[in-house]
């Protein structure tokens, strides 16, 4: 594989989390204080170490746990692949990252007769064999969280209709309501897909120039480029913006559960065939510390009971919609029309599955340079 590891450090579309705090990649795990008769290290994304999430697995199993949390899925990777893998247990990250502990040589594979409870209770796109987290045919986690990356809009100030392309972001009507998140790739590949080039192939120098073409005029077009979560949501509620692009459910979902249901993402129709959303996934996988922990493998187990996967699906910073189909049914009618329930099989529809892109540095690259030259 040609990428290095430098072009996913640029892959983090929750610096909006930063102040939350991350380990440094070599910092030491925290020690325990505490008399459980077992404990677990475990490094995640914020929600995962909520207590609504771990607080009944502690007390059912007279466990407490170590929690290393993470802002970036690369620099938590970079830290277990430098040999913290020996410290850990457990890791729920962006499944990219997960997939690649099996090439990494630190997963603990998982056997899929022994999860044939929790596949069953998926959705039927994430059950087995789901092809994202496989490593030569071997099982390297289970998926956790999901959503769709498409245009943040308020219905107070637009309509679906109009969005049924990414033309806005072109458009002189809508010159300075428009929002770039400046989240890496995240706003990019929108652009990029709109332009009807695809993305997941190796692109020449023409194509290339093609990409600066689109994030030159999208740039044109807007005032905010904004890496601030809460700053771009405000400016989407009191219609200041228009638009935001490179974020859809991680920008949506939360609004929503508070009670903007004006707030909406649709994916955009395909465009000459190819489609204009991009699906991302979280997952968790064991890790292989030599310890083959049946507690770790519980708490795999545990993550994607339906009631813990309610709270992964709201939590405080984020709301975000879990494979685990029964957890649709401790919703409330609000939470279920919050999560855009029913419209997720359209969106499944309209959007590719992130996989590797690999002219990724190039658009960076490209976003960098004519950002600068605004």
């Amino acid at each position: 594989m040609k990428h290095t590891l430098s072009y996913y450090h640029r892959i983090n579309r929750r610096t909006v989390l930063k102040g939350f705090g991350a380990a440094a990649a070599g910092a030491a795990l925290p020690s325990p204080s505490f008399a459980a008769t077992e404990h677990l290290n475990y490094m995640c994304w914020e929600g995962y170490d909520s207590p609504a999430v771990l607080d009944p697995f502690k007390k059912d199993h007279d466990v407490e746990f170590s929690v290393d949390r993470i802002t970036d899925s690369p620099g938590g990777f970079a830290k277990l692949a430098a040999g913290a893998y020996r410290d850990f247990d457990l890791v729920s990250t962006d499944l990219p990252w997960v997939q690649r502990m099996g090439p990494a040589g630190f997963c603990r594979y998982l056997d899929p007769a022994e999860f044939a409870e929790q596949y069953a209770g998926f959705y039927p796109q994430f059950q087995a064999p789901f092809e994202p987290l496989m490593d030569d045919g071997k099982v390297t986690g289970l998926p956790t969280r999901w959503g769709w990356v498409s245009p943040s809009i308020n219905l107070d100030h637009d309509t679906v209709e109009n969005w049924r392309t990414y033309a806005p972001v072109f458009d002189s009507k809508y010159k300075d309501k428009i929002c770039l998140l400046d989240w890496g790739e995240w706003p990019i590949m929108p652009l990029v897909l709109h332009a009807g080039i695809d993305p997941w192939q190796e692109l020449d120098q023409a194509a290339l120039d093609e990409v600066r073409k689109v994030i030159k005029a999208a740039l044109a077009n807007t005032r905010a480029i904004i890496g601030d979560l809460a700053i771009a949501q405000r400016g989407l509620l009191d219609g200041s913006l228009f638009g935001l692009i490179g974020g859809g459910t991680y920008t949506t979902l939360n609004m929503r559960a508070q009670g903007h249901l004006n707030i909406v993402c649709p994916v955009p129709e395909p465009n000459n065939g190819m489609k204009q959303g991009v699906i991302w996934m979280e997952a968790t996988g064991l890790i292989e510390n030599g310890k083959d922990s049946d507690l770790a493998k519980a708490f795999l187990k545990h993550l994607v009971k339906p009631e813990v996967a309610m709270n992964l699906a709201f939590t405080e910073a984020t709301s975000n919609l879990v494979p685990t189909k029964a957890a649709e049914d401790l919703m409330t009618p609000k939470q279920r029309e919050a999560m855009l329930l029913d419209y997720a099989p359209t969106a499944q529809e309209r959007s590719n599955f992130l996989r590797i892109v690999p002219n990724v540095d190039d658009f960076l690259a490209i976003w960098g340079e004519e950002l600068a030259a605004r």
